[in-house]
């Protein structure tokens, strides 16, 4: 007793005997039997579409070992090291791991793409975009967008593996545990705030300081200490005390520039270590305790006061002399002084309306009399 059946051309057929693979069936008609009345023996045919690609089947190991499915699939296995791109009329299609895998080789035209993970951790591709865009495709890779203004340093298994920057960058999984760390390569600023101090004249004040600083070395920074900008932090704090404990509060206040010069030279050196570059220190404020400022301010209205007393003799001095050589002037000079008298008195009398006729005679004796008349009046 045989069974016909029709392959379509997108089709294969599988026949098995008594459960045993024994052949693949092209498109076409074929006759398998069923069931014979004369034996136990019994055919099957399982029929497969080659439209899917990708062939799976239980027992694919035993197919592959005959030459006439060899022919008509293209075999795959990869190690644990290995991982593949299967593109099929260059549109990507599968992105396959570790295993062996069975892909028909028609309707479609297929192109492989192996790669040795370890070998190379970092993918790149000229089709990225399209290779991540595939479903699977955070099965198989992770990545890191850099900004233009950071440096991402990547680690497997807490070795340094590579240094990037700008742009998108894709590492395939399974190789180990990668990981990263971001460092910020803009100018930042660390305000060392609220330091009590004491000067070299036993004056406790409070020092606020600016520091500007910008990382060099990355991977020093990050290797060389836990948190840079702490380390940065403490290293200007010790080096603030020092500055400030070496000099009196006259010349602190008189020349706060010389300390951020001070400090930003100390700092240099030890920040290289640091991997970290100093771009400038200064003091942002200077905080006195209250009796002190009490004090300060005592101390400098009573210099105001000296300099106020100063001027105001000094300008005294300057009249009395004014006037000594003026008199002196005047008794040298009679005309002078009787031209004198007339605009003094030229001045008292430019507001009244009196008419005055003078004789003969000295002119300011009559003019004294009338006016002694009028006050009498």
């Amino acid at each position: 007793m045989t069974t016909k059946i029709h392959i379509k051309n997108h089709e294969r057929g599988l026949l098995f005997r008594d459960g045993d693979f024994v052949q693949l069936l092209g498109p076409g008609d074929h006759r398998y039997a069923a069931k014979r009345l004369w034996s136990d023996t019994e055919e099957a045919v399982t029929v497969v579409s080659t439209l899917a690609t990708y062939f799976a089947h239980p027992l694919l190991d035993t197919f592959v070992q005959r030459e006439d499915v060899r022919a008509a699939v293209e075999v795959l296995t990869l190690t644990d090291a290995q991982r593949a791109l299967v593109w099929r009329d260059e549109r990507l299609s599968f992105i396959l791991g570790p295993g062996r895998h069975a892909l028909w080789k028609t309707p479609y035209t297929l192109r492989l793409e192996t790669f040795d993970v370890t070998q190379a951790v970092k993918f790149a591709h000229r089709q990225l975009p399209a290779v991540l865009a595939h479903p699977e495709s955070a099965k198989f890779f992770e990545g890191v967008q850099v900004t233009p203004h950071e440096e991402v340093l990547v680690y497997r298994d807490g070795v340094l593996l590579d240094r990037v920057r700008e742009g998108l960058h894709v590492y395939w999984k399974g190789t180990g545990k990668v990981a990263w760390k971001s460092v910020d390569l803009r100018e930042q600023v660390a305000d060392v705030a609220g330091q009590e101090i004491m000067t070299s004249d036993k004056v406790t004040l409070r020092v606020n300081l600016v520091v500007a600083y910008q990382v060099a070395d990355p991977l020093k920074a990050v290797t060389t200490t836990a948190d840079y900008t702490q380390a940065l932090y403490r290293e200007a704090q010790l080096m603030l005390r020092a500055a400030v404990g070496t000099r009196t509060l006259d010349t602190l206040l008189a020349d706060k520039e010389s300390i951020g010069s001070e400090v930003a030279a100390a700092l240099l050196a030890r920040t290289a270590q640091l991997g970290v570059a100093v771009k400038s220190v200064g003091l942002r404020d200077i905080i006195l305790p209250g009796d002190m400022k009490e004090l300060m301010n005592r101390v400098i209205a009573a210099t105001k006061e000296a300099e106020a007393n100063l001027i105001k003799r000094r300008e005294e001095t300057a009249a009395a002399r004014s006037q000594a050589n003026t008199a002196r002037v005047l008794a040298e000079n009679p005309h002078l002084a009787r031209l004198k008298e007339l605009e003094l008195l030229g001045e008292i009398l430019a507001k009244t309306k009196a008419t005055f006729v003078l004789g003969p005679g000295d002119l300011s004796s009559q003019i004294k009399t009338l006016v002694a008349a009028e006050k009498e009046t």
